[in-house]
């Protein structure tokens, strides 16, 4: 490649990151406004920082729970999810039932629907068994929801690993629970970090299920900020874009510190040596 050319390359590169980019750039800066500053036209560029639309943010009780139930549910469903993924992978890999290939896709397939289609039935369920507002209704969602991704990223790390680790550890008295745990989860731990990451983001940002067979328990953070519960006689913009910026800083820094394990995850385990 050319200099002129690599070097439009990355101007186009910075273009492209700088549109994705600016509303976020745009709400954090919110953030550190007061309301007639954030409403004011032209917009105000240079302007002294405040901190009272975090303090009041931390300070208001139900938005402080909202933040306690998405990590619940993100970090206890994402664990299970994992977990439960990591086994099937490993059967499928290594044990290969019959019609392997057919309930992969059917798991993959599962994902391609939106989550609208399933909103009915499930609705209909957990109000029927009543577990309509319980955390282990939601999380047991999350984590069904989020096994068939992660069963095809994590085959794919498995499917990487040679079977004579399999065979030297039986050959040496190891169980499978051995193997496993002590032979094959290390060299795939790319691809379970990738899988807990992808999962992760997925349910931290999910809205359409806590809103719909949620209730004001196990209400999130996007859900509270949509039912305008921390809204009075219109739009505080402040208030949102406070809380806005306060909610996505753990997914930015999750990716930014694990980003060469979701390159990894993203090619399922094709690129293993760039981590």
């Amino acid at each position: 490649m050319t200099t002129w050319r690599r070097h439009l390359y990355h101007l186009l590169l910075w273009l492209i990151a700088l549109v994705f980019f600016a509303p976020v750039a745009w709400i954090i800066l919110s953030s550190f406004k007061t309301a007639n500053q954030i409403l004011a036209v032209p917009p105000v560029w240079i302007f002294r920082p405040t901190l009272a639309n975090y303090v009041r943010v931390l300070s208001d009780p139900g938005m402080v729970h909202s933040f306690i139930n998405s990590i619940v549910l993100s970090v206890t469903s994402v664990l299970i999810a994992v977990a439960v993924a990591f086994l099937a992978a490993f059967s499928f890999s290594r044990f290969k039932p019959p019609g392997t290939n057919f309930l992969m896709f059917l798991l993959l397939s599962i994902r391609m629907l939106p989550g609208s289609a399933a909103i009915l039935p499930v609705y209909l369920m957990y109000v029927g068994f009543g577990w309509k507002d319980s955390y282990w209704a939601l999380i047991l969602f999350y984590a069904m929801f989020s096994i068939p991704f992660s069963v095809w990223i994590l085959k794919g790390f498995i499917d990487g690993v040679s079977p004579r680790f399999d065979e030297t550890g039986r050959v040496n008295g190891a169980s499978w629970l051995s193997i496993i745990a002590k032979l094959i989860f290390p060299q795939v731990l790319p691809g379970v970090i990738a899988a807990l990451i992808f999962n992760f983001i997925f349910v931290w940002n999910e809205f359409l299920f806590d809103y719909i067979i949620g209730g004001p328990h196990t209400t999130n953070v996007p859900t509270a900020l949509s039912t305008g519960l921390y809204s009075g006689g219109g739009v505080d913009w402040t208030f949102v874009s406070c809380v806005t910026t306060l909610y996505i800083l753990p997914p930015i820094v999750i990716v930014y510190v694990f980003q060469r394990y979701l390159l990894v995850g993203m090619t399922f385990g094709t690129v293993r040596g760039e981590v």
